[in-house]
């Protein structure tokens, strides 16, 4: 601010045109309001006209000033935005990352990373919670949240993590010797079923497609859980059926403890996304953690995107 170069006069004249002070826009800016009344003076001789009228009580816009900080203020914003995430482009990335996250997706995402990112990033801590129930990231004061892709709100920015996801409904195949094999959703009604519990106590309907449109079951069964590998291993056991994300149960499928069933209803959903408010200037260390998961998704052999609006479609069952 010291020297009269064109941006530190423009920066020193928008502070004032807002302040209307020169105290006070000197504070703001960490000089000296002398330094700062010849940064002005310094642009006014420079354009020819006067931009601000000046007396012991009062400072005022001329109407020549007023239309050059109209003109000026948003590019002068944009420039100091710009000159700020250089200088932090430099810092080490430091501080508290404070991270919302679904179960499953922390652990495909964020646990394979976490002794790299720690090694890579020592004076990083990362405040993460594991946690199903849908939140307001920014009311609760978190900086990142993973979470599916239908439950993102319209106003962050979301970048995909992996591909669409898939729920089956599966059973061992001593419980379908001893009931036999539903073979529609509606017929659900007559199985015992294994229901996962939402955080807050709402009990999951198993959702399915008919091709043009979502439709959920409300099932019943001796078993209700809130952990989906429970409810797994308990349909591996023969207590009922359950409805979870397919590569969850593709390892019990593949070993024959369970067999997939109505499948032409289950369709795609989107799956998970790294998700965070839109902002002027990320701090370091939110980057480094965000960059930090994209390439665990990638090691994962998921597929990365360009950030996109998630589609808000169905509310699905990922325990």
């Amino acid at each position: 601010m010291s020297q009269s170069t064109d941006f530190a006069q423009l920066r020193a004249f928008v502070a004032v045109g807002d302040a209307l002070n020169f105290s006070r826009a000197a504070e703001a800016l960490g000089v000296s309001p002398s330094a700062l009344s010849q940064l002005v003076r310094s642009l006014e001789q420079r354009v020819g006209v006067r931009l601000l009228n000046r007396s012991t009580r009062s400072v005022s816009l001329t109407e020549a000033g007023r239309a050059l900080l109209a003109r000026v203020k948003p590019a002068v914003a944009t420039l100091g935005d710009a000159i700020a995430e250089v200088r932090e482009s430099g810092e080490k990335p430091s501080g508290v990352v404070r991270v919302h996250s679904f179960r499953s997706a922390a652990e495909t995402y964020v646990q394979p990373m976490l002794a790299a990112f720690r090694s890579s990033y020592p004076g990083v801590t990362l405040d993460l919670t594991l946690d199903d129930n849908v939140i307001d990231i920014v009311a609760e004061g978190y900086d990142v949240a993973i979470r599916l892709g239908e439950v993102i709100e319209k106003d962050m920015i979301a970048v995909r993590l992996g591909e669409d996801l898939r729920q089956v409904v599966v059973a061992s195949p001593a419980y379908l010797a001893r009931h036999g094999e539903p073979k529609s959703p509606k017929d659900l009604r007559d199985h015992a079923c294994i229901r996962w519990r939402w955080p807050g106590d709402t009990i999951y309907n198993w959702e399915f497609h008919d091709g043009e449109r979502w439709f959920s079951v409300a099932v019943e069964g001796p078993l209700i859980v809130n952990d989906k590998k429970v409810a797994i291993e308990a349909a591996a056991a023969g207590i009922g059926l359950t409805f979870a994300v397919e590569r969850l149960v593709a390892p019990f499928i593949a070993s024959g403890r369970l067999v997939p069933l109505l499948e032409k209803w289950c369709a795609p959903f989107p799956g998970f996304f790294v998700c965070y408010p839109e902002q002027r200037q990320m701090a370091p260390a939110i980057r480094a953690f965000i960059d930090a998961v994209k390439e665990s998704a990638a090691a994962a052999g998921k597929k990365v995107l360009v950030p996109v609006a998630a589609p808000r479609r169905r509310r699905a069952n990922t325990g």
